[in-house]
């Protein structure tokens, strides 16, 4: 499996926080469940605090939501 650091670690934290909460928000038949589950166990991994695990989630919902509430 790769490793990454810096800024590439930056992109994949984002890109998962944000991929997670499109999936969320769009529930019904074709909402991935395991792929749900199985990236917000990835970023559980990756994400060393909660400081950081905020500063993600609120990055997601602005790039999803449009708003960081």
């Amino acid at each position: 499996m790769a490793e990454f650091t810096g800024r590439d670690l930056h992109l994949v934290k984002k890109a998962l926080a944000i991929a997670a909460l499109a999936i969320e928000e769009q529930p019904g038949p074709f909402q991935s469940g395991s792929d749900l589950r199985d990236m917000k166990a990835l970023l559980d991994e990756i994400i060393e605090n909660d400081t950081e695990l905020a500063y993600y989630a609120r990055a997601a919902r602005i790039a999803v939501l449009g708003a960081p509430d």
